[in-house]
Order: C-alpha cells, then structure tokens, then sequence
C-alpha cells in the first residue's frame, strides 16, 4: 500500500491538498470538511489545505493502528530497530527539504529549522539502537530455585497530540520511543503544522514501516482532539501543550484509566549573580528569551537578577537585544521570527498590557510590528519589563512570546525563593562562578531541568526532559526514560523447584 501522497503536483497558483495518513493511505476527511494552513511571515501565503476531522475519522486511524499492533508489537526489537536507522538515513538525506517546511510552516529561521530537524534525526537514530538494549532484569528470588525477571512490553496504541512550535522534533520524541517499545500509533497534530507530520509519515513509508502502525488524523483538538483522547481502544495518550489542555485530557483519561504522559507549560528563569560573566549571561538570557521568538516552552521568560550588577546587567541587555532584527524566517539576517498566528499574537498584546498595568516599567518594544514586510505576517518586537515583583502575571503565567521579565533580588537565597514561587517547574538556570552556590541552585530550584551557566534550553536526545509541579505529571520525555512511558513493565517467576512455595507461605 502507499504510494506517492496526493497534492504534490497541480496549479502552482492554486493551494494544494493534502490528506489523513491511514493504514498507509492518503485520505480525504469522512466530513469533506478541510482547513487552511498559511505562512505566519505572510497570512497571505496559503501553504496547503488540509482535512478538519473528527471522530469518524480517528475511529478509522485507532482501527488500523488496533489492527497492526499484534505483528508490530511481536516483531523483535532490533528488527523495528533497523527500521527506525533506514528512516534516520532518509530524514538526513532530506535535511534541508524538511527544514524549509518549518520555515514555511512555523516561521523558524533555516538555522533554527536545520537545528530541529537535527534533533529528530538524533533521536531516531538513539531510538533506533535502543532496540538492542531494552533490557529487563534478572535478580535472585528469596525463594530457592526459583528466578525473578522483569521485561518490557508495548502499551498498546497510542494516542499522540503535539504542538507546532517544535512540530519536527517533538513529534519525534514521541513516536520513535514509542514505535521501538512495539506500539502502534494514531497522531493528532498541530492544525500550525500539518505540513510536517505528513512530511513525516511519507519518510516512514519510505523506510519500510508496515501499513497501520503509524497513522495521521489532521483538525482541531475540540474535535479529532477530543475524540482521541476519549476512544476506548486508545491505551496511552501523549501530549505536549499548554497546563489547562492537559489537565482536560488528564481529566477525560482519567475517567477511563488510560496511561498519560503530559509535557506542559514553563515560566523559566535565568539567575544573574553578582560574581558572573556578564557577557555570558546577558547573551544567554536573550538568546534564552526571544529566539524562536520565545515560542519554546524552555524559553527564558524570567530574569532574576542581583542587585549589585542589576543596572550593567540591563544596560547591555538593552543593548544586545536592539540589534535584533525581526523578520521572516527565509531572510538569513533574521534573529527573531514572526509569531505562529493571530491568536497567539493578540495574547501577547494582551498580556503586555496588563502588566502595564500592574506597574511593571516597559524599556523596550511593547508593540505589534506592522509596516513593511511586516505588514502581513504575525510580528511582536522583542521586549523587556523591568521592577517586576514575583506576584505579577508577568513573573508567574506563560506568555509564550518575546517577553521577558527582570526582577530584582538582594542575595541568593532570595533569588531562589523568587524562582520557586510560580507554579511551574520546567527548566532553569543560573550564571555564576562559585561552584557551590551553583550545586545549591541545582538542589534547590523546583524544576525538572538546570542549567549552570547556559540558557534554559538545549536539552540533548540522551537525557531524560521534563518538569515538575504544573509543567508535566512525572514522566519524562527522550532518553531511555522515554521508554518508561511507552512500555508496561511485566514480573516474570519461573519456579523449577518441583514444589508449591511462595513467599506468603514463608515464617519469619
């Protein structure tokens, strides 16, 4: 089955049409129904028109993932191994193509794109070669003659939402530990970034992936959303989003008692101490807050600055981040891209105007970037609030934007009462040269995630990511820990003894 996806050829002027991926086919909505995917760098710039689903549609793509899951999950795992090293050698040789999508698709720069792309490809090739450690095991019963082991095996099919700001990269985080583990899998997509998941799902066929492990339903999460996380041949949902959705699908699974792994939001700080390099810290901190115009969930949305350095500190802060250039991301001289969509946009403008209004001081942007070539895309100016106190919004809520805030602190100790008092807990970092306040920082900071003298972002395939409090529920995502959300651990006796013997059956 498969074959060439439709909606690659036609009217170069006319928008093209693509479709579901479903048992390795390319489909049509049940409903007809479809929606629009545009550039953010220009609204203009229709990029594809896609299928709008609904529970019709993830009935078919749970059935055919429910249909393949016995062949898939019984083929050994270095054998699902080299599959996933065939799809890493295509994503390589496909590099650059699918890096123009993102900066078509999500405004990226082609240095930000290029960077996410190498991420997935990382991961699918640490992923690939899992397949010959998932190890379980052995240990001593305290019974005699008798052995104890423990093996992995697949949750069953798995539901997997993401979000379009790393579309690439994490839709592989997810599917590739998930498909080594023997899962089937029904992704939901951003309605940002479908262009990207279909991108994906042709490099799978390509790589020789069976009809119906991995499937594609596009649309919106009230709708195929919904209808994913409530079907009841669904046994794990993943999601990678905003707090308030993933407690709704913790809520809805809940109900049902399927497995759920939930990656949220962050309100991420940077510590400045008075010992730092400066230089260092200042450029981390807006290379940590306003790249990828600060649409990452690690993005560097706090500083928390000591107050012997606070003034140099905003000084060249003020300084470096006016050389910024705001542009689209198909520009090479771009620092900050466009915005994702209106939506988020007038959140921005929102959120900028409260905390005017609760008397934080604007020293820099502030405003919606409208003329010129920025007069069809979603543009927002870098910006900067200083006297900020820990209970503003601005200190405490996700923005999701070019917005970062600085806040004053007399020693350490405060610093880190002021980066501990948001309910988040995402990823964190601190800029000093005295190694044992930086170990203090380490064991003291609320977060799943710390970084000494970087930015808050950069996590490596390796290492297991995610936070604490309201940034996730205790899983964590790539590195082997990945594995521990999409397997179920089973306990294996084997008694050769020839009798009837249990521990309960023991005297002290």
């Amino acid at each position: 089955m498969g074959g060439t996806p439709p909606g690659n050829g036609g009217d170069a002027a006319m928008p093209k049409t693509f479709y579901n991926f479903i048992n390795s086919e390319w489909v049509s909505s049940v409903s007809g129904k479809s929606f629009t995917n545009i550039n953010p760098a220009n609204k203009d710039e229709i990029l594809g028109i896609f299928p709008r689903s609904d529970d019709k549609d993830i009935e078919l793509a749970v059935r055919a993932a429910k249909k393949a899951f016995g062949n898939w999950s019984n083929t050994p795992p270095p054998a699902r191994g080299r599959i996933l090293f065939k799809v890493g050698e295509v994503m390589t040789k496909k590099r650059e193509q699918l890096a123009q999508t993102l900066v078509k698709e999500v405004g990226k720069t082609t240095r930000e794109a290029l960077g996410e792309v190498k991420a997935a490809i990382d991961m699918c090739y640490f992923m690939a070669g899992e397949g010959r450690r998932l190890y379980g095991d052995s240990t001593y019963s305290e019974l005699p003659s008798r052995l104890a082991i423990t093996k992995r095996y697949p949750a069953g099919v798995c539901g997997i939402i993401t979000p379009w700001n790393f579309p690439m990269s994490l839709i592989s985080w997810k599917v590739f530990p998930a498909l080594i583990c023997g899962n089937t899998i029904v992704l939901k997509p951003a309605e940002d970034a479908p262009k990207t998941a279909n991108n994906f799902a042709k490099i799978l066929l390509e790589s020789g992936l069976p009809d119906g492990v991995f499937n594609i339903v596009h649309g919106f999460g009230e709708e195929a959303g919904e209808a994913l996380i409530k079907h009841k041949d669904v046994n794990l949902i993943s999601f990678t989003g905003s707090t308030e959705t993933g407690k709704r699908i913790a809520a809805v699974c809940g109900k049902r008692l399927a497995k759920v792994s939930l990656e949220l939001g962050g309100k991420n700080a940077a510590i400045v101490m008075e010992d730092c390099d400066l230089d260092l810290a200042v450029n981390s901190v807006v290379r940590g807050a306003f790249s990828v115009a600060g649409e990452r969930c690690t993005a560097t949305s706090r500083g928390i600055v000591h107050r012997d350095i606070y003034e140099e500190f905003i000084k060249r802060l003020v300084a470096k981040t006016k050389k910024l250039r705001v542009g689209p991301g198909e520009d090479e001289s771009t620092d900050v891209c466009p915005i994702i969509n209106e939506k988020q946009l007038e959140k921005i403008i929102n959120y900028v105007e409260i905390v005017k209004r609760e008397g934080a001081k604007l020293i820099l942007g502030g405003n919606r970037l409208t003329q010129g070539i920025y007069s069809k895309g979603f543009y927002f100016e870098p910006t900067i609030f200083v006297e900020v106190k820990p209970n503003m919004r601005i200190a405490r809520e996700e923005i999701f934007g070019p917005v970062l805030a600085i806040l004053k602190v007399d020693s350490f100790e405060e610093a880190i009462e002021v980066h501990n008092a948001t309910e988040y807990g995402l990823s964190a970092s601190i800029f000093t040269k005295d190694i044992s306040q930086a170990m203090l920082a380490v064991d003291r900071m609320d977060v799943g995630v710390c970084y000494v003298n970087g930015p808050t972002f950069g996590s490596e395939v390796h290492l297991p990511f995610g936070g604490v409090k309201k940034s996730g529920i205790g899983h964590r995502e790539v590195g082997k820990a990945a594995l521990d959300v999409f397997s179920e651990w089973k306990t294996i006796y084997i008694d050769y003894s020839g009798g009837v013997q249990n521990v309960q059956f023991q005297k002290e």
